[in-house]
């Protein structure tokens, strides 16, 4: 063999390979999903011990069997809306997911969101999630973006229809009056118009933020955003009438958990605990008593976020378990 040969001829099969060195990320990923797990474990035990279960079985058993089915029913459409704001994430990233992969990571991200936090289930769930399925870190960011943006722009064209509308009414006494309310409802009003002329006119469409790239969607796409989010908290509002006494009138139900809910985002109490309770029982304690209301909003707390969150855990596990068969292939966008 000569000199040129000796240095082409091919490496000993047998030959130790030298080892790639570890990224960071995957000195890191064991330890932090370790860290995930456990602060599961704590949100679940801090939360079973807020709720008082014997109250809950006594106000939902005082329910005919024919109410709590309907307000279950519109529970699953709801979440199954929510779910649908990622359906337009897939659009928006253009990666080719299944709806089979998407709507189960919706579901269980609206209901961990609901009970334990945004930062839980909205975040932490959502990235977890994605990453197992194959979605790059970049795109899950996306994914969740425009899911904040369809629920917080449908909420805000909601709430300005209702507040502007002059269907809700503030009790004497509170710091904001209802005229106040109805100009509130008109800026929510301007600002969703706003969204909508940026998406429809906006000469740019993509700006970089600490390195993440965010792009208008376009107007068809804008205009599904808050329609969905619209929808989303009219059936939430839909399972609320449904609980509490025939005497009070839908509009004046949603236009009052359109006001809690700010409340619960101020207070960032997960699950809006007692926050809701507060409200409702301020604003309609003068059309029926407060024991209908408190027994119809236990009954909504049950079967609007006890109930999903029971069920969700059993789903997160099972998509745990057969994570790598529904990964996305790599290559594909």
């Amino acid at each position: 063999m000569n000199h040129s040969e000796a240095h082409t001829a091919p490496r000993d099969a047998h030959a130790p390979e030298q080892a790639k060195p570890k990224s960071r990320w995957s000195r890191w990923k064991r330890p932090l999903t370790l860290v995930f797990f456990l602060l599961l474990i704590v949100l679940f035990t801090a939360l079973a011990r807020r709720i008082d279960w014997s109250e809950v079985f006594t106000t939902l058993a005082d329910f005919k069997l024919r109410t709590l089915l309907i307000a279950a029913a519109l529970t699953i459409a709801s979440f199954i809306t929510y779910a649908g704001f990622d359906l337009i994430g897939r659009t928006y990233i253009r990666q080719k997911l299944g709806w089979r992969q998407i709507l189960p990571v919706g579901v269980i991200s609206y209901a961990f969101n609901l009970n334990l936090s945004a930062w839980v289930g909205g975040i932490a769930m959502r990235y977890r999630l994605y990453s197992r399925l194959g979605v790059s870190t970049g795109n899950i960011a996306k994914i969740l973006g425009l899911s904040l943006a369809t629920n917080w722009f449908g909420y805000m064209t909601l709430a300005g229809v209702v507040f502007s509308s002059g269907l809700v009414t503030m009790p004497p006494g509170w710091k904001l009056s209802s005229d106040a309310l109805q100009g509130v409802g008109v800026l929510l009003l301007l600002i969703s118009a706003g969204y909508l002329l940026a998406c429809r006119f906006s000469k740019r469409r993509a700006w970089t933020v600490r390195g993440m790239e965010i792009n208008l969607p376009s107007l068809r796409m804008a205009v599904l955003q808050l329609a969905l989010g619209a929808l989303n908290w009219s059936l939430m509002a839909a399972v609320i009438f449904t609980l509490l006494p025939s005497k009070l009138e839908y509009p004046v139900v949603l236009g009052v958990l359109l006001i809690s809910s700010i409340a619960g985002v101020i207070t960032h109490i997960p699950a809006g605990l007692g926050v809701l309770e507060a409200v409702f029982v301020a604003l309609l304690q003068h059309e029926v008593s407060r024991g209908s209301l408190i027994a119809g909003l236990i009954a909504y707390r049950a079967i609007y976020f006890i109930l999903p969150l029971l069920i969700t855990v059993v789903m997160y596990l099972v998509i745990e378990a057969k994570a790598k068969a529904l990964r996305v292939k790599p290559g594909v966008k």
